[in-house]
């Protein structure tokens, strides 16, 4: 559960990433452009087969116009564009994006702010299926205005040919560079030169492919696009997950420290792969991710981290329409799974940093003046919804109360009621947090978002549920919902459409489910947009 923040920003540590070529997956909307018109229809290539085998995060989609349609068809989209661009073009372009590595340092910008800077060294491979004076001129003219674009100024460029085909340069006055091989069909572009030498090697037969390695499996027809993570990637990624979650833990240089050193010893002592895969369906994008996990944690998650079974929906009537983000824990022994995450974390990690995560967490339980978690479960019947509020900190927690005497001793600090408002909420004044009876369920926590619920509860029209679910059973042991920000809609339809929009798209609501298997851990995202279409908002805005 999130709590409230310190929002001071005194000695700060952010992350971010380097402007767009920064991106590792930017390339995928390069190509967007890439009419290279005229293209033939050949038998695709296994993308597989053209990166090395020590890539760290590996991207594909075997038809860009495919990956793309189920976007620009969805009805945010056609919301706010003016116009539908006509993909016809990019139909069997393929795309392979290979994260070679990361670059991360921190950079000052005053005496007591800094921010961290994480850009992935990366190579994306275009098989245009074109003819190979097509794809040089694309190179040149389409990839060079795009490089001039993200550098803001006109770079240099040096022109050559070697290993069999065209080599591209782009210098910056700032020192960045950007690089693009062409041979025959194919083009290779990327911000690292070494990371395309590899993929030249891969070709000549020098070195080992992903495909050849085995850990990438070959992409269903079906899907929209995919991609896979490896115990290398795992690693690298949980240092810089460490650091962002670091910089949001507030302005306190020794918390900020001690997550930045033990929640990436957690992960990678928990994850070993992910595989991503991306289709359509009915309700829109679903993401899902399979998260594969060692053995014996992979077991005791999935013994006792067990859905409850479908939601009990009467829950979401509590849920108001300024929220923006939910999560319900629907677990069937609540007390049970709090109990299996503690010894994960004693397990793997030292007892140092397993007290520090206790006490983190616990600073983190505050904010709705928990005092004693274990308790929490054991007073609530699932499911368990947290809620925040927009644009602000402010979160509150709903449940069904089986055992009061607990409840109240796990809200130590609520044990003397000290007022009642006119709308009913019961407060005792411990810094701003507030417990109020909604029908059956107890709401707690600061008071914004429990006078939000309260009202929710009481006026269908306040509320955001209905909207959120429609129709959709709910059946995962952890579900989120958020409301996807309505600057990313209009970012994805820039970069996609035109630079106009029309409206601003209605509220459009992303939905995760998470569950437990014998392997490890499945999350599966519904949206409009998907991952991909995230990753052209982010290009946009970057």
């Amino acid at each position: 559960m999130n709590a409230k923040k310190n929002r001071s920003d005194k000695g700060k540590v952010t992350t971010g990433t380097a402007p767009r070529a920064g991106i590792f997956s930017f390339l995928v909307f390069v190509c967007i452009f890439a009419a290279l018109v005229n293209s033939c229809a050949v038998k695709p290539a296994d993308m597989r087969t053209l990166v090395p085998a020590e890539t760290l995060v590996y991207l594909e989609a075997n038809d860009l116009a495919a990956a793309l349609q189920p976007i620009v068809d969805s009805k945010p989209f056609n919301e706010v564009a003016k116009s539908k661009p006509d993909l016809s073009a990019l139909k069997g372009v393929q795309i392979a994006v290979a994260v070679t590595g990361f670059e991360t340092r921190e950079e000052k910008l005053t005496d007591e702010h800094s921010v961290g800077r994480v850009q992935p060294h990366f190579v994306a491979v275009a098989d245009t299926h074109a003819w190979n004076y097509q794809a040089v001129a694309f190179a040149e003219k389409k990839l060079g205005s795009f490089v001039t674009e993200i550098y803001d100024s006109e770079p240099t460029i040096e022109k050559s040919d070697k290993n069999g085909g065209k080599y591209f340069t782009w210098s910056a006055k700032d020192g960045r560079k950007a690089y693009a091989f062409v041979i025959d069909s194919i083009i290779y572009f990327g911000n690292d030169e070494t990371a395309i030498e590899k993929c030249l090697a891969v070709k000549r037969g020098e070195a080992d492919s992903v495909a050849k390695a085995g850990k990438v499996k070959p992409a269903d027809p079906g899907t929209l696009a995919s991609g896979y993570v490896g115990p290398d990637g795992i690693s690298q990624i949980a240092n810089i997950v460490g650091l962002k979650f670091a910089a949001e833990a507030g302005d306190d240089s020794e918390i900020q420290s001690a997550i930045a050193g033990i929640l990436p010893q957690l992960l990678r002592g928990t994850v070993t792969e992910i595989t991503w895969t991306s289709t359509k369906s009915e309700q829109g994008i679903e993401d899902k991710y399979q998260i594969t996990m060692p053995p014996e944690i992979a077991s005791v998650f999935s013994e006792t981290i067990v859905s409850g079974g479908e939601i009990d929906k009467s829950i979401l009537e509590t849920i108001p329409q300024e929220m923006s983000g939910v999560t319900i824990y629907n677990l069937q022994q609540p007390a049970i799974s709090w109990q299996t995450l503690q010894s994960v974390i004693s397990n793997k990690t030292d007892s140092v940093s397993a007290r520090t995560i206790t006490a983190l967490i616990a600073n983190d339980l505050d904010g709705y003046g928990i005092v004693d978690p274990e308790k929490l479960w054991r007073s609530l019947r699932s499911p368990i919804m947290t809620v925040k509020l927009n644009d602000t900190e402010s979160v509150a927690a709903v449940a069904e109360v089986q055992n009061l005497d607990l409840l109240n001793e796990s809200l130590l600090k609520w044990t003397q009621v000290s007022g009642t408002s006119k709308s009913g909420i019961h407060w005792d004044g411990y810094k701003g947090s507030y417990r109020s009876q909604i029908g059956k369920f107890m709401v707690f926590g600061d008071i914004g978002v429990v006078r939000a619920c309260s009202a929710a509860s009481k006026e269908p029209e306040r509320r955001l549920g209905d909207f959120l679910i429609g129709d959709r059973k709910l059946s995962g042991a952890v579900t989120t919902l958020s409301i996807q920000d309505i600057a990313d809609i209009d970012a994805t339809v820039r970069t996609l459409s035109s630079k106009e929009v029309s409206t601003v798209a209605s509220k459009r609501v992303i939905l995760t489910e998470t569950r437990f298997t014998k392997t490890g851990m499945e999350r599966k995202t519904t949206s409009d947009f998907g991952l991909i279409g995230s990753i052209v908002a982010q290009l946009a805005q970057d």
